[in-house]
């Protein structure tokens, strides 16, 4: 007597599944899908979504429209300041002098002024020169010179900052044109003048390295000069320029302290090279060059001046805010290196 074996309908094979494999019925949970899309983003653009939720639930005046104008009032100067350096830092080379070159542009501005009775919008072009010449100097002793930049910058920091003092006995030079004060004062759609100005700087300089040839050159400087020297591009003119460029910003930031303080101090800027490479690095640019962006440098701005500001509405000790920022700035590098291996091993 024959039996015929029946299938049982209740078990059901993937035919398409290769033979060895096990097909995974379960999709990707909500939770990886979202922790993937978090990856996904830029590494200071989520600590800055962190900061300020933090800083909005231990403090209830922090996110309101006036703080937020305020931060960004606040930051203006090194703002300014920070994207000349972060031009710099792209090529492969550093700028410690952009807080004597602010300070130094500034007093011989208000010098030319009010000692030696120059028109106020004179004495600003000339103290704008003055910030060029010393990025001009910067880029011939890095280029023809052969110095480091290192060496080439730490130089002209302490010539600027003995200058700057030198021009009026260390002496503040106040009283200047009332229109000139307003600048920072002044508010279009409820935004501050000054505000407006760090914007249009950082869209400048990111169009410049985004669509222009010779910004792109800087990427290619920066990752191996040689290789750029042998593909044709004027190594040394771009890398003279740069230089200028940092220092014309940092006069244009000098302008904005000296408008918001009504007054010009020999030692004003020199205490911001700390907040000024921070912010550069909490950016994503790399100090051995070749890689960063403006978007990252302004959110690095913004990280920096959302913890000052939280910091001193929470009442945070001032000899303590440096500490943070300094872990804040290993955190930075160390995130940069952790998402570096995991692009190596993909």
């Amino acid at each position: 007597m024959s039996h015929s074996i029946e299938e049982n309908p209740s078990v059901k094979t993937d035919q398409s599944a290769p033979a060895g494999t096990t097909a995974d019925p379960t999709p990707p949970s909500r939770g990886r899908q979202a922790l993937g899309l978090l990856r996904q983003l830029p590494g200071p653009l989520v600590g800055l979504v962190v900061i300020v939720v933090v800083m909005t639930i231990l403090s209830p005046f922090f996110f309101t429209t006036n703080n937020l104008l305020n931060i960004v009032s606040q930051v203006s100067d090194i703002g300014i300041m920070a994207v000349g350096a972060a031009l710099v830092i792209i090529i492969g080379g550093i700028d410690l002098s952009v807080g004597s070159t602010l300070a130094l542009s500034l007093m011989s501005s208000a010098w030319l002024f009010q000692m030696q009775g120059l028109p106020f919008p004179v004495a600003i072009v000339i103290g704008l020169a003055v910030g060029a010449l010393i990025g001009l100097v910067n880029g011939l002793l890095t280029t023809f010179g052969r110095v480091q930049a290192f060496v080439a910058t730490l130089a002209t920091m302490s010539a600027g900052a003995g200058l700057a003092l030198y021009i009026t006995d260390g002496n503040p030079i106040n009283g200047f044109p009332t229109w000139f004060v307003d600048l920072t004062t002044a508010r279009v759609l409820g935004i501050p003048l000054q505000g407006i100005l760090l914007v249009l700087v950082y869209l400048a300089a990111a169009y410049w390295l985004r669509y222009r040839p010779t910004g792109r050159a800087l990427y290619a400087i920066g990752g191996n000069e040689e290789v750029a020297r042998l593909s044709g591009l004027p190594v040394r003119a771009i890398k003279i320029r740069v230089y200028v460029i940092a220092g014309t910003l940092a006069a244009l930031a000098g302008l904005v302290v000296a408008s918001r303080l009504d007054s010009a101090q020999p030692t004003a800027g020199t205490a911001d090279l700390l907040n000024v490479i921070a912010v550069v690095v909490i950016g994503g640019a790399s100090l051995a060059g070749g890689s960063g962006s403006m978007f990252g440098t302004f959110v690095g701005l913004l990280i920096i001046g959302c913890l000052n500001n939280g910091m001193s509405l929470l009442n945070v000790s001032p000899n303590l805010q440096p500490v943070v920022i300094g872990v804040v700035i290993i955190a930075a590098v160390m995130t940069d290196r952790g998402a570096l291996r995991d692009k190596v091993r993909a």
